[in-house]
């Protein structure tokens, strides 16, 4: 029979608990649950800000002359949202990663001055290397696909802009 664990670190500090809520949470369970219904809220958040990126550009004098490059470098614009929602999911899912893959919790009792670290018993390390392993580290893949992606989208829609400002008179 194993014998219970003590466990110091309280209980919304575990990091299998942070998992938990990461899972539960709204913003953060849309790479978890696949590609669709994580390039889902990312289309919709640039759809969104694609108006307010074309009314920023009409703004411009020049380009209001050549509403072919003004689109076009407000679609380019519209995708930062959609990046920084990346980047912000890529922050949360790593933070649970590493402290998954920790043989060490650091956790705090009561305060930020007050930080202690506990280490992990063995059974504790093999469930959440599993968890990391299995659960995290597919949604890590798909968050880096997609950042590539918009990243390849920005440095395609560069070129794209730059050649269609080459081509219109000066």
């Amino acid at each position: 029979m194993q014998a219970m664990v003590s466990c110091p670190v309280p209980p919304e500090q575990r990091p299998r608990e942070e998992y938990t809520q990461l899972c539960r949470s709204w913003f953060f369970a849309w790479p978890q649950a696949g590609m669709v219904s994580l390039l889902r809220p990312l289309l919709i958040s640039w759809m969104l800000l694609l108006p307010v990126a074309l009314l920023v550009a009409s703004g411009s004098f020049s380009l209001r002359h050549t509403p072919v490059l003004m689109a076009a470098l407000a679609a380019l614009a519209a995708l930062g949202l959609p990046l920084l929602l990346l980047l912000r999911q890529w922050l949360g899912w790593s933070y649970v990663n590493r402290r998954l893959l920790a043989e060490r919790i650091s956790y705090e009792e009561s305060g930020w001055y007050d930080g202690q670290v506990w280490d992990k018993p063995l059974a504790w390390r093999q469930q959440d290397l599993l968890i990391a392993q299995h659960q995290v580290r597919p949604v890590l893949l798909r968050l880096r696909r997609t950042t590539g992606g918009v990243a390849a989208l920005l440095l395609v829609g560069g070129g794209i802009c730059q050649a269609l400002g080459s081509l219109l008179p000066s």
